[in-house]
């Protein structure tokens, strides 16, 4: 081997640990970011999920998998059911309520879909906490709309603290999340495939049923993941508009944490919580690969 070759591969060797070196550099501050933020936080709650509760609250370092049989308890599991019943609903009816107006805005001139899209996400430029005790005011007992029902000779009504105004508060809130991905898929959607369909004698409904659902159901799956999973572990608008009445998965996780102090078993909750979500998350990929 001579010389040259030598240091030809040395110079090689040294522009490959140059050009790492400088990614890693560059990737430093993120993955810092994701480590401090998220893998050590994950990692505590996986393994605070196999050991015991102390007596006094704070984790007796004994391994043991009782956690996980507790979740199968009716009492937790009525809860669960309960969240998937208000997720499911507040998912289902956004659907219903974004579809049509993801699609009416994919069909509006551009200046007027720029006018749209701000007006949709204008509501995430206040506060999320602001946001509900807004509905607060507007609903409570002496409240805007039944001080309004009141001259009409109507009520008062208690609007507050049942699950319709959960429902209600969830689907205000994550509304926009089934809108944008809705209009993306919707605005792609090649115009000339529903103007074969129509050609072909097809009417708007069978278009629509046959053409325009099928090519945006990532959209549709996108969207239904973004309600769905907030909505599922929201202890917010449940504490605030549903009074403490109905008890949420993020309810019970964040009384696991902060009263009960049973780590473990909120840890166990939690990671029930993160299976849920890996599951959508898979669905949602299998989906656009589908598309």
């Amino acid at each position: 081997m001579t010389s040259s070759t030598v240091s030809g591969a040395t110079a090689k060797s040294r522009s490959r640990r140059s050009r790492v070196l400088g990614r890693l550099v560059f990737l430093s501050p993120g993955l810092t970011y994701l480590i401090i933020l998220m893998l050590i936080p994950l990692a505590l709650v996986i393994s605070y999920a196999f050991f015991r509760r102390g007596r006094f609250g704070g984790v007796i370092y004994e391994l043991t998998g009782e956690n996980f049989t507790r979740l199968l308890d009716p009492i937790y599991l009525d809860v669960v059911l309960d969240s998937l019943k208000l997720a499911t609903a507040a998912t289902v009816i956004a659907l219903l309520v974004g579809y049509p107006t993801a699609y009416v805005i994919a069909q509006l001139p551009a200046k007027w879909k720029t006018v749209a899209l701000v007006a949709i996400v204008l509501p995430f430029w206040t506060n999320f906490l602001v946001r509900i005790y807004a509905w607060i005011v507007l609903l409570s007992g002496p409240g805007l709309v039944n001080t309004a029902l009141g001259k009409l000779g109507l009520g008062p009504f208690e609007f507050l603290y049942n699950q319709g105004t959960i429902v209600t508060g969830l689907i205000y809130s994550y509304l926009p999340l089934m809108v944008l991905p809705l209009y993306a898929a919707i605005e792609k959607l090649d115009p000339q495939l529903r103007e074969a369909s129509a050609n072909l004698g097809a009417r708007p409904a069978r278009t629509f049923a046959s053409v325009t659902l099928p090519l945006t159901l990532p959209g549709v799956v996108t969207g239904c993941m973004f309600v769905f999973v907030p909505s599922f572990g929201n202890f917010v608008i449940p504490e605030l508009l549903g009074g403490g009445r109905s008890i949420m998965v993020g309810n019970l996780i964040r009384d696991q944490f902060l009263k009960a102090r049973d780590w473990p078993f909120g840890s166990a909750l939690t990671l029930a919580l993160l299976a849920v979500l890996i599951v959508l998350l898979l669905l949602q990929a299998w989906s656009s690969r589908r598309a």
